[in-house]
């Protein structure tokens, strides 16, 4: 064999060795519902699964499937995470109404203002009072979104605008709170909210700015009306969690790098990610002209008035649980307080 031939054969093995060495031990597939140019997956999820990737060496591979690519409806992801459809999601709690009964008390009324310092508040809180509701995975991080507001065809500029107005609701709270405003709830998961206002089947929804984009909600209607003070009229809560067999199976230095990318600083990342999202929302509609309507202190205190009859609602359901709600909220509360001041 000729010296060069020797060489060159000798140089594929070798690049086929370190192929070879270098290809991932585990595929974790990564499902949700969202596009992944919005901004929880271009701004939290892919850096994630960017980040396990290299702290594992290569080791850990992180498959992104957005927009529901591996089939099913957005309220089944904790169930796909649970039994194994995907390896880890990120969902909406609210999707599954009543399965979360202690998280919801971060989605009452007037409780959160920007994602971040709530999405830490959030995890500690759940890390306290509520990972009996995470049992049957291994949780990564529990998030909120930031202050949430109404995108609306016609302009809501005090409560009675709401009256008998079709909105949608994001969650079972959400509509409760709604229904207490005057509105009529129509619960949705957020991607049909886009082709639903286009249609006519609602006249309003309620997401943060931060989805604005993604839905193309700025080009659909033209108002949009947020609250005075540093909290929202209401919050969604999150969950990115894994499959508890595909983490159990892996190594310990493996297990080691997933540990090391859970919990609240996760938690604060994708809150992070919300609170920018938010901004670029904001910053379309105001390009495309829209109105931006922020309620006065006095006006925000009459729909604080009128909302407060969902904390009084929900302490009497979760009551019958045999949950304490008011120890609960006043947890909440106070952890949100704690991340406020920091």
């Amino acid at each position: 064999m000729k010296p060069s031939l020797r060489v060159l054969l000798a140089a594929l093995a070798l690049a086929a060795s370190a192929q070879l060495s270098h290809a991932a031990d585990v595929t974790l597939r990564f499902h949700q519902f969202l596009p992944p140019q919005a901004p929880i997956p271009s701004k939290a999820i892919a850096p994630w699964a960017q980040k396990i990737e290299k702290e594992s060496g290569g080791r850990i591979k992180v498959q992104l499937f957005p927009s529901m690519q591996l089939g099913g409806k957005p309220p089944e992801l904790f169930d796909q995470a649970r039994d194994g459809v995907a390896d880890i999601v990120w969902t909406v709690l609210g999707y599954t109404p009543g399965r979360f009964p202690k998280s919801e008390v971060f989605e009452l009324p007037f409780s959160c203002g920007a994602a971040e310092p709530c999405s830490r508040a959030f995890h500690e809180y759940v890390q306290k009072n509520a990972m009996d509701e995470f049992k049957d995975v291994k949780l990564i991080a529990v998030h909120t979104h930031g202050p949430g507001l109404f995108h609306s065809k016609d302009p809501i500029t005090r409560l009675e605008d709401l009256k008998g107005m079709k909105v949608r609701g994001g969650s079972r709270v959400i509509n409760i709170m709604l229904e207490q405003l005057g509105a009529v709830p129509v619960g949705m998961p957020v991607p049909q909210t886009g082709e639903a206002l286009s249609k006519g089947v609602i006249a309003a929804t309620t997401i943060p700015w931060e989805v604005v984009p993604a839905l193309k909600v700025q080009q659909i209607v033209k108002n949009h009306t947020g609250f005075a003070g540093d909290t929202g009229l209401y919050t969604q809560t999150f969950g990115v969690v894994m499959n508890k067999a595909a983490y159990d199976k892996l190594p310990a230095d493996l297990k080691k790098v997933i540990d090391a990318n859970s919990g609240i600083e996760t938690a604060a990342m994708f809150g992070r990610a919300m609170d920018e999202g938010d901004k670029g929302g904001l910053a379309l509609a105001q390009k495309a002209g829209n109105r931006i309507i922020m309620l006065d202190a006095a006006e925000t205190q009459t729909w604080r008035r009128t909302a407060s009859g969902v904390r009084a609602a929900w302490f009497k359901e979760v009551g019958a649980k045999g949950i304490d709600g008011p120890k609960l909220a006043a947890e909440a509360e106070a952890l949100i307080a704690g991340q406020a001041k920091k």
